[in-house]
């Protein structure tokens, strides 16, 4: 049955995409290799990073959403949408397998006149040089010519109402003039402004400086925080004040450690590093090992050691009022600790089963209790339900890494 849109890869990217298709009226399916996610899907079960609810994934199926692992089905639409994972690869450049294997099957079915679209944070070049290549290697047809081809990039903040897909500009970046305007037409329908690069290459980057953005102002509020704290400073309350300014700021806070799947790109395949960014990089991935060293710090400070300490994780995914795990610091820090003897448990209610080193974490059921018995409360991630008020009367230490709990209530980073 053929259908408007296809969207291949249906992780945080795509399916987002594919819920905002629908709701505008235009047939969707979406593509992933993936068979266990593509029954979960169609079965009306929503996504383990719980970016949709159950009501959002049964709305887009009532509402002839198809989730597939046929690539046929691909050869039957007017436009594709590839929003394949690219994670860091050891050379720290986003892996373009996924995308290459998409770009493949999306190739050899491809018909004339359809449009396609490239989502997946990439390196500058990719649009006109690995996709382009491979699409047009594997369908015989020419870009630009037989075919539209553009690049979007995601802007999607999973969990957060505020920022629907509609009133969130689309940035698109065309081979050709053609190229953007059908991309144009086509995100037009989704949302409430597109606003045009110069080409893929200035889109590609696009993506690659909000992201970057991102890291490097965390990395300074987290050295700010190991700053303040050395000198006694209240960062919390500088940043409180500092937010009031109405121009020339903008408020970052700092964490135990960047989490997220928009990793930062220090070095673009054979053109010199970002240097400010890579210096960024190495801040951030010092934060759990600095969180580490507070914990340890607090616990001499209270007469007791590492060694044989119970210690109560609270929050460990990257997001709060989230499912989802990609990158959180949490792994690490529970490693670390484990590494010192600590015995180490977790609360979330939004995981209930969370494995480091491929073995199970105790889960604690009674949140207050587990509190109360633990030598040392260690706040990771604030989701909503948490009564952080309550807590810090509960446990016996309490190191906040972020910044939530009332002045005086808690250790804080």
């Amino acid at each position: 049955m053929p259908a408007d849109l296809a969207v291949i890869g249906l992780g945080h990217l795509g399916l987002p995409l594919a819920q905002a298709a629908v709701a505008a009226g235009i047939d969707t399916i979406g593509f992933d290799t993936d068979p266990r996610a593509v029954s979960e899907l169609a079965a009306g079960r929503p996504p383990v990073d719980g970016s949709l609810t159950a009501s959002e994934i049964r709305r887009m199926l009532s509402g002839g959403f198809r989730p597939t692992t046929n690539p046929a089905e691909l050869g039957r639409v007017r436009t594709a949408v590839i929003c394949a994972p690219t994670p860091l690869g050891a050379d720290r450049t986003p892996d373009l397998g996924a995308v290459a294997d998409a770009a493949r099957a999306l190739a050899a079915r491809l018909r004339p006149n359809t449009t396609v679209l490239l989502e997946s944070p990439v390196h500058p070049g990719t649009t006109e040089g690995l996709l382009r290549t491979l699409v047009e290697e594997g369908s015989g047809l020419r870009a630009g010519r037989d075919f539209h081809l553009a690049y979007s990039p995601g802007r999607v903040d999973p969990g957060n109402r505020g920022h629907a897909y509609a009133t969130t500009p689309k940035v698109i970046g065309g081979l050709t003039p053609a190229c953007t305007e059908s991309a144009a037409a086509f995100y037009g329908r989704l949302t409430d402004k597109v606003v045009r690069a110069r080409g893929p290459r200035e889109a590609e980057t696009v993506k690659l400086l909000e992201t970057n953005f991102r890291h490097v102002n965390i990395a300074l509020v987290n050295e700010m925080a190991v700053l303040c704290h050395d000198l006694g400073v209240d960062l919390w309350d500088v940043i409180r004040c500092a937010e009031t300014k109405p121009f020339g700021f903008q408020a970052f806070r700092p964490g135990p450690g960047v989490g997220g799947h928009g990793v930062p790109v220090d070095t673009i395949g054979a053109h010199r590093p970002l240097r400010l960014v890579e210096l960024a990089s190495q801040v951030n991935e010092r934060m759990p090992r600095y969180v580490i060293q507070r914990c340890a710090t607090l616990l001499n400070e209270h007469g007791k050691s590492a060694r044989g300490a119970r210690v109560l994780l609270l929050g460990v995914t990257y997001k709060p009022d989230l499912a989802d795990c990609e990158a959180s610091p949490a792994p690490e820090i529970a490693r670390r600790l484990m590494d010192l003897g600590a015995v180490v448990s977790y609360h979330d209610p939004y995981v209930a089963d969370w494995r480091v080193r491929d073995l199970p974490v105790p889960r604690a059921d009674s949140l207050y209790d587990a509190a109360a018995h633990a030598d040392l409360t260690v706040l990771l991630q604030h989701h909503r339900t948490y009564d952080l008020q309550g807590l810090a009367v509960k446990a016996q230490l309490l190191l906040d890494t972020r910044g939530a709990t009332p002045a005086g209530a808690a250790h804080r980073l």
